[in-house]
């Protein structure tokens, strides 16, 4: 399936009935009274979040959602009917935004509501304005238009541990190796084009949800390489876990690598820089000892907790996890 973490849509709800003007016609009544029916309401356009969705792909192909007009009153004081809502479902963590691009809702847990348009009010009919001084109107309310507006939807991936680093630092490798996701892997960059999601079971009653974000270069908060749009996936995290490769041919350090991913991440949102982290020293078993143990103690001075793993051969990997259980259950106790 495609992944779309962000549309432009059309919303119009429904036109509210207009009222009826209508006086009843029955044998030997000569003066029946007003008996017009008041209008339906209009549908209205409404979105819900679900977690059975992990995309706006729905909404791609759908520019426009238009709900239906209510029904025009009648004699006998019969009502219209209300016209037909729209229900759309999109994933948890969608956030609507107006047309100057303001938040206007965040749809960040199951089941919860936003109504994009509201349909219109239908008219009174002429049965509602009758007293001692007009017996007789011969007037009703016409409905009211439904609400229309252009909104923007975007997704943030809603996960707990955010995997960060420079395209191919084995993010995606390491997902697979901790829980049941299956991310396309190679051995070029890029090769994840799209946040992945995977849950991880550290016992029967406990786990976390993780993100592997794509890769992000140099400039990624300029919107280089789509990063402006991966990065925003990050900000629903809790930890963040910056992968590094110990083993990377292109001449960059570890801790040159590290500075990279952290300008990035303060150059989209300075408030990111505070996020807690660890740092992960990925292909731990691809360099000597020596040359691991150097890399241990340049990642000492950021002063984060440092893990050395290999998520080829599983190495390191149990400890990992269990840290970072330990610091989201840490973080629960807290709040």
């Amino acid at each position: 399936m495609r992944f779309i973490d962000e549309v432009k849509v059309e919303v119009r709800a429904g036109h509210g009935g207009s009222g009826c003007v209508s006086f009843r016609r029955e044998k030997y009544i000569p003066k029946g009274g007003p008996n017009g029916g008041d209008g339906g309401r209009g549908g209205d356009v409404i979105a819900v979040a679900t977690s059975h969705k992990r995309t706006l792909i729905d909404l791609y192909y759908r520019k426009r959602l238009i709900a239906a007009n209510g029904g025009g009153g009648m004699g006998s004081d019969r009502h219209g009917r209300d016209g037909e809502g729209i229900v759309i479902e999109v994933p948890i963590g969608t956030v609507i935004k107006d047309e100057e691009g303001e938040m206007i809702a965040d749809l960040d847990h199951e089941g919860m509501r936003f109504c994009l348009a509201k349909g219109g009010r239908g008219g009174l009919g002429n049965a509602h304005f009758t007293s001692s001084t007009n017996q007789a109107p011969r007037y009703a309310q016409p409905g009211e238009e439904g609400e229309g507006f252009w909104r923007f939807l975007e997704l943030k991936t809603m996960a707990d541990v955010g995997l960060v680093g420079l395209p191919n630092a084995g993010k995606s490798t390491l997902l697979a190796r901790i829980s049941a996701a299956r991310p396309k892997i190679a051995d070029y960059p890029f090769t994840t084009l799209a946040p992945q999601l995977g849950v991880v079971r550290l016992d029967m009653d406990d786990g976390f949800v993780v993100a592997d974000i794509p890769g992000l270069i140099r400039g990624a908060h300029e919107g280089r390489g789509l990063g402006d749009r991966f990065l925003r996936h990050i900000e629903r995290t809790r930890l963040l876990l910056h992968l590094v490769d110990t083993a990377t041919q292109d001449g960059r350090g570890l801790l040159e690598q590290l500075q990279e991913i952290e300008h990035e991440l303060a150059g989209y949102d300075v408030d990111l820089t505070t996020w807690p982290r660890f740092v992960v020293l990925n292909k731990a078993d691809a360099v000597s000892g020596e040359a691991l143990a150097q890399h241990l103690e340049e990642a000492g001075r950021q002063e984060l907790p440092v893990f050395a793993i290999s998520a080829v051969s599983g190495v390191g990997i149990k400890e990992l996890l269990h840290a970072v259980g330990d610091f989201l259950a840490g973080m629960e106790d807290e709040t």
